[in-house]
């Protein structure tokens, strides 16, 4: 989530200061430490900023509904990083070049991968248990409407850590989040000697992709007159770094891949 808060003038020599604002939970992608941004997200920004010689950011983080909010007001800049959804939020535009893919995929017991063909999604994981975020509508319309007529079960946990363990004592079969988030979850509980290896769970299917954005605020446009070079210059630094390996060099840093 992006807010610009100062601007200086534009005069020779001197530069914009652009501060970002950016959700303060969500790991790895992007959260706080100590008040600190830090993260996946957070990290392509610092990168993109050594490449721009107009503009200064800084990043701070804040609660995701906060940034919504100051975004929607046109108090602040801009967000970092919703998914395209110009439908229900057209105070957003334009939305930058897709920063990040975060693919949401179904991690199972090996020996329930072993016992029947995993693929289809949610079809060919009737009759087994699934565990999800607290809170988290993921999976698709078919998955929740598998769980309604009793095709499977879903069964809520609060977080990574619980899930992965509880799928590791087997109180879940599979279970269902973004692909970073888990395998980052996974290397932080082996570090810890939570999880011990061999692991015995894998990927069993990919379920969607959606992408990250830089998105902008379109209200009080008059407040931000450096915007359309900021726009500019900001895909054209991403594309460099996505197109050079930075980005995957980046996510390797988090998952150890």
């Amino acid at each position: 989530m992006l807010s610009v808060l100062i601007y200086v003038p534009w005069s020779y020599g001197k530069t914009i200061s652009v501060e970002i604002l950016t959700d303060e939970s969500y790991p790895p992608y992007t959260y706080a430490v100590d008040g600190e941004a830090v993260g996946i997200y957070p990290d392509i920004v610092h990168a993109i900023d050594q490449k721009l010689v107009d503009f200064e950011i800084s990043i701070r983080p804040v609660p995701w509904k906060r940034g919504l909010k100051l975004i929607e007001s046109g108090r602040s800049f801009a967000l970092m990083p919703p998914y395209f959804h110009p439908e229900s939020r057209d105070y957003i535009s334009p939305y930058s070049h897709p920063m990040l893919n975060e693919e949401v995929v179904v991690f199972c017991d090996n020996d329930i991968i072993n016992q029947a063909t995993r693929k289809i999604w949610p079809e060919d994981f009737y009759g087994l248990t699934i565990g999800i975020n607290s809170g988290f509508n993921i999976g698709g319309s078919d998955f929740w409407q598998a769980s309604d007529n009793g095709k499977l079960s879903i069964s809520e946990a609060k977080g990574n850590q619980l899930n992965l363990i509880k799928m590791r004592s087997h109180r879940i079969d599979c279970y269902v989040n973004d692909r970073i988030s888990i395998l980052w979850e996974t290397k932080r509980l082996l570090d810890e000697e939570t999880l011990l290896k061999p692991l015995t769970f894998s990927i069993a299917t990919h379920i969607n992709t959606e992408s990250g954005y830089l998105a902008y605020s379109n209200v009080n446009e008059a407040n931000y007159p450096y915007k359309e070079q900021f726009v500019r210059e900001f895909d054209s630094a991403l594309i460099e770094l996505q197109n050079s390996g930075t980005i995957e060099k980046i996510i390797q840093n988090y998952i150890g891949e």
